[in-house]
């Protein structure tokens, strides 16, 4: 059997197992491992057993996955969530969609110090939903805005997506971290233009508040002091260029840490379950990657991205339209698989086409987090969607996925932009690094 062969029948074989839910890291140590055997020999390829799990575990860029966890952790506990939008709420909310506006603000705030989109789509679905619920918003709509507000969390650093991609990619994270700025401003601004559209067609989905007095503004303000800091910690720290990118999630984790105490919401059993639910998400993750690593092996050993590149060279088509069949690609399999899944699978051969094509892996970094953001809420899954309708299936599925379109088109325009405009995403790690 030829490499080629073997290597086409390995993909096949891993999506099979994927789509039969086995999980994802299991999958692909069994069919890296079996491939490269029927390449090689089965010695060769159990020694992947003891090389690769010693590799991954050593790595210190996997080093802030497990520092942001605990940081998301301690600012659940923190009730942090529940201050950003209070805050919000009462700067914004008596204006007609307000609420909204309120939830993408805060969500945007809260996901840059949690580290996890599906946390916090279901932190604001017990924070914000009743209180939109409460003043009459249309309850689609309102868990739309959720959602639409989860998914942002996937381009604003730090986060585990593009963490991830940087360690598989082999790529520096400071400069994907940088890179994220510009296009995570574009969709907030994407998103909040699409609140604003549907708040003016069709203005009872979203009703005016009454506004809130000064003073309730001022402690509104002053209870999200502590969160409004630790991000300025983080992000200050991290984009000056006094910590680096370990330091600045020792640091988060620490001070997360810290107000959790001086709150007095960090007691035994909380902080034996937050450092339970860090170990568990960050062993997943390692898992993760070392099934990633094996397959890797794997693929290029069968040489399939060479393959690939020659197939896509017969085409007769500039590289933005072989770009363009590749993201359709992708958002079919994030509509389908796991969106982590779709991109930690598909980078070691999409990668070096990207790469063939004369565009930065960094620039790709980007677009591939936007399709993570994408597949979110992208029905028929939609992870952050499924997760707030299971909190709340008073709100049916239908009218969810119904919903989310508008910012589903939002978040279309900013792919279609960056794609079509890479410099909006290369510019400031260019300017930066002077």
């Amino acid at each position: 059997m030829s490499a080629t062969a073997v290597g086409v029948g390995g993909i096949v074989a891993l999506f099979v197992l994927v789509a039969l839910h086995v999980p994802l890291a299991f999958a692909m140590i069994v069919v890296g491992i079996a491939a490269f055997a029927l390449q090689t020999d089965w010695s060769s390829a159990l020694t992947f057993l003891a090389t690769e799990p010693s590799q991954v575990l050593g790595s210190m860029d996997l080093a802030a996955v497990p520092l942001f966890l605990m940081m998301g952790a301690f600012v659940n506990v923190s009730g942090f969530a529940r201050d950003l939008y209070a805050a919000a709420a009462a700067l914004l909310g008596h204006r007609r969609g307000g609420l909204s506006y309120a939830t993408i603000g805060g969500s945007a705030a809260f996901g840059a110090i949690c580290g996890s989109s599906p946390a916090t789509a279901a932190t604001f679905t017990q924070v914000a939903l009743p209180e939109m619920l409460k003043r009459n918003y249309a309850p689609g709509f309102s868990g739309a805005t959720i959602a639409a507000g989860g998914a942002l969390k996937a381009l604003i650093p730090p986060s585990l997506s593009m963490i991830l991609y940087c360690v598989v990619a082999r790529t520096y994270i400071f400069d994907v971290f940088i890179a994220a700025v510009i296009p995570a401003l574009l969709a907030i601004v994407a998103n909040l233009i699409a609140i604003a559209l549907i708040a003016h067609l069709h203005p009872a989905m979203a009703p005016v508040a009454p506004r809130v007095s000064r003073a309730e503004q001022l402690i509104a303000v002053r209870r999200a002091a502590p969160a409004a800091l630790l991000i300025v910690i983080v992000f200050a720290g991290l984009y000056s260029g006094i910590f680096t990118v370990n330091e600045a999630a020792s640091v988060a984790a620490v001070v997360s840490c810290a107000f959790a105490f001086l709150r007095g919401t960090l007691s035994r059993n909380n902080l034996v379950a937050s450092l339970r639910e860090t170990a568990l998400i960050a062993g997943m993750i390692y898992f993760v990657l070392i099934g990633s690593s094996i397959f890797t092996y794997f693929i290029s050993l069968a040489k399939i991205p060479e393959q690939l590149i020659i197939l896509l060279g017969s085409v007769n088509l500039p590289p933005v339209g072989i770009i363009v069949l590749m993201l359709g690609a992708y958002l079919v399999l994030g509509a389908v698989f796991d969106e982590l899944a779709a991109m930690i699978v598909t980078l070691p051969f999409a990668l070096p086409i990207v790469v063939h094509l004369g565009y930065d892996p960094v620039w790709w970094a980007i677009i591939n987090v936007v399709i993570v953001e994408l597949g979110l809420v992208i029905p028929p899954i939609g992870l952050v969607i499924l997760i707030i309708h299971a909190m709340r299936p008073d709100i049916p599925l239908q009218t969810l996925y119904r919903s989310i379109i508008p910012f589903v088109a939002a978040d279309l325009a900013v792919l279609a932009l960056l794609t079509a405009v890479p410099s909006l995403t290369l510019w400031l790690p260019a300017l930066l690094r002077g």
